[in-house]
């Protein structure tokens, strides 16, 4: 299959995504509501994890068993082992530290220099919110929704590689199967990305709505490295790539799950939680089945 034809395959894969998103702009959700969609997030995360492991783990399993069948192969299952911790400690501390950076940066702004300080006496808050700029002006809402798109984007890029990959040696049919599991898969990927927003609020408990532009932006975000990854594995194809984007996704979204756990743990209902967890979970392995069903 040629390079057109191909990329267009992973434009669909990939663009799947936007059908999650419009969930972010919904008007007032229940509490209730809210803690469910976010532990459904849990679970699809949840299960995004288990899949990527899995998929990075294999070259490593398929070095080791020629190691025990006496082939060699000890120094590939060192180098990919190596490549996999690397990406899972990027991948997890590098949001760990950018954490950390976002706030001292919020903390900073919330400090307003003299020349900014446009009343007398105390600061209005308007004025608070001016020297805030950039990301750290987004609500933790907002930051969260963008840490699980890229997170989401890392492990969409190795799935666009398998897609390539499959077209590049002319395997039509898993080329299609694959592409009809990946954008089931993404789907509900674009949902939990926005899942956070539904509890956006601001200090005076009005809801938070996210443009349209927005929401694109983190579809792009999430969804556009499965085209980019589709264009690469068409060209040519790396196990070692893929180790390493498939442990960097992995990290992030541990990282992630951490902090959308802590926003189940302030609403304080364990039996949706449970109920939601159960939901995403299925939810991944069902979109899986297609891609398992082509041999993947």
């Amino acid at each position: 299959m040629g390079m057109g034809p191909t990329l267009l395959l992973g434009l669909i894969a990939g663009g799947t995504i936007l059908l999650g998103l419009p969930i972010g702009r919904m008007r007032r959700p229940a509490p209730s509501l809210r803690a469910l969609l976010n532990a459904i997030a849990v679970g699809i995360l949840l299960f995004l994890v288990w899949d990527v492991l899995s998929a990075a783990w294999e070259p490593i399993d398929a070095a080791l068993g020629s190691v025990h069948e006496g082939h060699g192969g000890v120094g590939t299952a060192i180098g990919f082992g190596v490549l996999a911790a690397a990406g899972l400690s990027v991948g997890l501390l590098s949001l760990v530290g950018y954490e950390r950076w976002m706030g001292k940066v919020a903390a900073r702004s919330r400090v307003v220099p003299p020349p900014l300080n446009f009343g007398p006496g105390a600061a209005h808050a308007a004025e608070l919110a001016a020297v805030r700029t950039g990301l750290s002006a987004w609500s933790p809402a907002r930051q969260l929704a963008l840490l699980i798109a890229v997170g989401i984007g890392l492990h969409n890029f190795a799935e666009g590689l398998a897609i390539g990959q499959s077209a590049a040696t002319g395997q039509i049919g898993l080329a299609t199967l694959l592409v009809i599991g990946f954008a089931l898969h993404n789907a509900t990927e674009g949902f939990g990305i926005t899942a956070p927003l539904a509890g956006d609020v601001g200090a005076d408990g009005t809801r938070r709505r996210p443009s349209w532009a927005f929401l694109l932006v983190l579809g792009l975000i999430g969804g556009g490295p499965t085209f980019i990854g589709t264009g690469i594995g068409h060209s040519f194809t790396s196990e070692w790539i893929s180790v390493v984007f498939l442990t960097l996704a992995a990290g992030s979204l541990i990282y992630v799950i951490t902090q959308l756990l802590g926003v189940a743990a302030k609403a304080k209902r364990s039996d949706l939680l449970a109920y939601g967890l159960l939901i995403g979970l299925i939810a991944g392995f069902l979109t899986d089945a297609i891609v398992t069903a082509a041999g993947v």
